[in-house]
């Protein structure tokens, strides 16, 4: 079997199809949760199979702190660390300790430290270099036994300065009730575009165009703009075309409306991307992995 003729899926979360042939998909289904402790970390060993959200909930409820910002987002746990999920001022880099991979060719089992993942924005070694040439088996995340929350984010900040660790899950759940529709009755692959990062002088320029635009600058001087807000400004927020739309309450989602097909998100996003870039003068990458019938077509470049 050749590369090209099968996908590695976790829980198919962050995967858009193009059509109903699909390439052979292989699922792992890794299970089981381990947790050891030092003196001043916490130390949760999870197979890939196990659930991103459920994994979470199980750290809550026992007492293990620092992945509560994480909460709800869907998929498996071994797909979080190839996404770098992140939500609400979190990314699963700052809490991993190591991820096991299984290398197809020499069949052979790799531990990866955080630092060798290459973490960056939604990215990792995985999603890079290393994609389709392995499998994660299981990760094992480092939480602190001393905890501060953080609560930096929008909609967070309504929390009390001292908050518990299940006061801050339930209201990391409570927004992204509000802000994302339940893929379970209306399918989405939540965010379908990544936030688009400029350089300074690119903000600069767009900043005194659209004194409103939300921006959040970086350490390294860059500055990360809102993609739902770009698609917004471009008219795209609510509309509804083709059995797709983008969703009424946060345009960075692209939705199914019951009858639409892959095909039909797929050309609304590269749509959505044309546009953006007519009016910004920047191009939207997206975050899902698009399939075609003959397999991985890519996540990166997408420049319509």
């Amino acid at each position: 079997m050749s590369l090209k003729n099968f996908y590695i899926l976790g829980e198919g979360s962050n995967t858009l199809f193009l059509s109903h042939t699909a390439p052979v998909i292989i699922q792992p289904k890794f299970m089981g949760i381990e947790i050891k402790e030092d003196e001043n970390f916490y130390f949760i060993t999870a197979g890939s199979g196990e659930n991103w959200h459920q994994l979470v909930t199980y750290c809550v409820n026992n007492g293990y702190a620092g992945l509560e910002n994480l909460a709800l987002i869907p998929g498996s746990v071994g797909a979080a660390p190839i996404q770098n999920i992140g939500a609400y001022g979190v990314e699963i880099s700052d809490v991993i300790d190591a991820v096991y991979w299984y290398e197809l060719a020499t069949q052979h089992l790799h531990k990866f430290s955080k630092e060798q993942c290459q973490f960056a924005y939604r990215d990792s070694i995985f999603k890079q270099q290393l994609r389709d040439k392995g499998i994660i088996t299981k990760v094992i995340l480092k939480l602190p036994k001393v905890w501060q929350a953080n609560i930096s984010y929008q909609g967070l900040d309504l929390l009390d300065t001292d908050p518990t660790v299940e006061q801050v899950y339930q209201r990391v759940i409570e927004v992204r009730q509000a802000k994302l529709p339940d893929p379970k009755f209306k399918p989405n692959a939540g965010s379908f575009f990544k936030n688009p990062v400029v350089d300074l002088k690119t903000y600069q320029r767009l900043a005194q165009q659209y004194p409103n635009m939300p921006a959040y600058v970086q350490a390294n001087k860059e500055v990360k703009l809102a993609a739902g807000w770009l698609i917004e400004q471009a008219g795209f927020k609510g509309i509804k075309k083709n059995g797709v739309g983008v969703h009424d309450k946060q345009a960075l989602v692209l939705v199914n409306h019951g009858d639409g097909s892959g095909e039909a998100i797929y050309q609304l996003a590269l749509e959505i991307n044309q546009k953006v870039y007519e009016k910004f003068g920047i191009y939207l990458q997206p975050e899902v992995r698009i399939v075609a019938s003959n397999g991985f077509i890519g996540n990166g470049e997408f420049h319509g």
